[in-house]
């Protein structure tokens, strides 16, 4: 199973990085084959055109094609303006929707007070459907005020991201189960 961490805050010093390291380090106990992207490295192209027409740099299109072959996507992003990060937006421009269907998403959004998280939830939820990506519905919201010197302070917020991880892969193994299963019997279907 391939996973991916997605760190969508552009801010070198961000709060979500924190938090999604921590993720980083839980899920990659329990999955090798875990990739981080961190949205506040240089090296991130903005999108201006398909990938057939214009040249962008490895980073972009490593992190584009990290995104493609995973199974689960665990995504954080702070809350900017009751939105989910443009960086995070842009890196989202570059995935092509017909070869996502069936993956599973996983949500922790930040935020400096306990305002505006079920609409950027619902923005994001909104993006994966998109994409046809199951969202593990139990997302973490986080406050700043947990995170203290490069660190989360709050052992509930460690427990509910940790809990993220692990529900979104327990799901993610139900889905594909699911959905291997109904591409069997729509196969089935048109060969009768």
């Amino acid at each position: 199973m391939k996973i991916v961490i997605i760190s969508g805050s552009p801010r070198k010093n961000a709060n979500t990085q924190i938090m999604m390291r921590h993720v980083f380090e839980y899920t990659k106990s329990k999955n090798v084959d875990t990739k981080f992207i961190n949205l506040s490295e240089d090296g991130f192209d903005y999108y201006h055109g398909f990938l057939n027409e214009v040249e962008y740099g490895e980073k972009t299109l490593q992190a584009a094609k990290d995104i493609t072959d995973a199974d689960i996507w665990l995504i954080g992003t702070p809350i900017y303006n009751s939105m989910f990060s443009a960086a995070l937006k842009n890196l989202f421009e570059f995935i092509n929707y017909k070869q996502t269907s069936g993956k599973t998403a996983g949500l922790a959004i930040l935020a400096s007070g306990n305002i505006g998280f079920t609409d950027v939830q619902t923005l994001l939820t909104q993006l994966m459907s998109y994409f046809k990506v199951i969202t593990n519905p139990s997302p973490v919201f986080v406050t700043a005020d947990t995170i203290e010197d490069g660190k989360i302070v709050s052992e509930e917020v460690k427990s509910r991201l940790n809990e993220l991880v692990d529900s979104t892969i327990t799901l993610s193994r139900s889905e594909s189960v699911s959905y291997t299963h109904l591409r069997a019997h729509e196969t089935l279907r048109y060969l009768v």
